[in-house]
């Protein structure tokens, strides 16, 4: 189903589709590739965060569902240098660094809805050079899924004219039982190092040990216990490279799990301890401090500084190719 969801400021029309197909129902916006709502058969809970209005996604949403972009995470700054050259970009984040591609990333552009089925739908946009500071031309596609066995299947790619950055990651926060917080869920994260921070959550360049520390998900860890101990903002370290998609994490929450698989070296654990909305959510439901925990596949934030990280480059000629999926089961508990 297709249908009208709002207006941009502009006067642009934001469309909403429904997918259904594998034991789940998903709604996406056409605004900023957005997972609006997604549920699993025989559960009633929305297992993401979202809003009911489309006018509350502009005053209020902390990325909520959103696609993050063209350069996910933080880059310090709001500068980096390639092939010699000095590039300048948007600061939206304490007025000198940028945060998921800058204020009008593409997790807050108006997208394009390529090609739409019943359990299926594409989307696209196109950036010019220069925009939020970045060059070169990128197209961007992403194509949600819905598959046997409770899979939210999304597929990224996306191609440049010049030599830019490249660093795309879906934002979703989960919350899987319908309780007002996370704190109760267990996570488990097959990462040995994370990326400490410094006090404006820029990664420092340590690429630390998770043991003895907030961090170590490995052997799974009921939230409330870590987010006791730290805020938790951080990059675990997944692998150092872009791999072949493989398990890396499992969140479960009442008697729902969710296993996601990647093809990305990274997953950014965001506890959303900062989250104070002033409207209600899906169903009503309230949404503050911890609500919702936000892991996000993505390459290791601010590695344009870290040389001998991954780096987000995209080339001419080059794909920039995303593999993700969220798996959902019942019967957890």
């Amino acid at each position: 189903m297709r249908e009208d969801f709002g207006t941009m400021p502009d006067g642009e029309r934001v469309e909403r589709v429904t997918l259904s197909g594998g034991g789940l129902t998903a709604r996406l916006l056409n605004y900023g590739a957005v997972l609006q709502d997604l549920r699993l058969d025989g559960h009633a809970p929305p297992l993401v965060l979202g809003f009911e209005r489309f006018d509350d996604y502009l005053a209020h949403s902390r990325y909520f569902g959103a696609t993050a972009g063209r350069c996910a995470n933080r880059i310090a700054g709001a500068a980096f240098t390639l092939d010699g050259q000095d590039y300048r970009l948007d600061a939206n984040f304490l007025g000198k660094h940028q945060l998921h591609g800058g204020s009008a990333g593409i997790g807050k552009r108006l997208w394009s809805f390529e090609g739409v089925g019943p359990d299926s739908a594409t989307l696209r946009i196109d950036l010019a050079d220069g925009e939020m500071g970045y060059p070169g031309a990128m197209a961007v596609q992403m194509r949600f899924a819905l598959l046997p066995g409770g899979v939210l299947d999304i597929r990224i790619d996306a191609t440049a004219d010049r030599p830019t950055l490249c660093n795309l990651a879906h934002h979703s926060y989960w919350n899987l039982s319908g309780a007002a917080d996370i704190l109760d869920h267990r996570l488990r994260v097959a990462a040995d190092h994370y990326l400490p921070v410094d006090a404006e959550l820029i990664p420092t360049g340590e690429v630390a040990p998770v043991g003895l520390t907030a961090f170590d998900f490995r052997s799974g860890r009921r939230l409330g216990d870590a987010c006791g101990a730290a805020r938790i903002d951080h990059n675990l370290c997944l692998s150092q490279a872009r791999v072949t998609i493989r398990d890396v994490a499992e969140l479960t929450g009442g008697d729902v799990s969710m296993t996601i698989r990647t093809t990305e070296p990274g997953l950014q654990v965001f506890d959303g301890a900062p989250l104070d909305v002033p409207v209600p959510g899906l169903d009503g439901r309230r949404l503050g401090a911890h609500a919702g925990i936000a892991l996000e596949p993505q390459v290791w934030p601010d590695a344009i500084h870290n040389l001998d990280w991954a780096q987000p480059v995209l080339r001419p000629g080059e794909t920039y190719s995303q593999h993700t999926q969220f798996v959902f089961a019942k019967g957890a508990a």
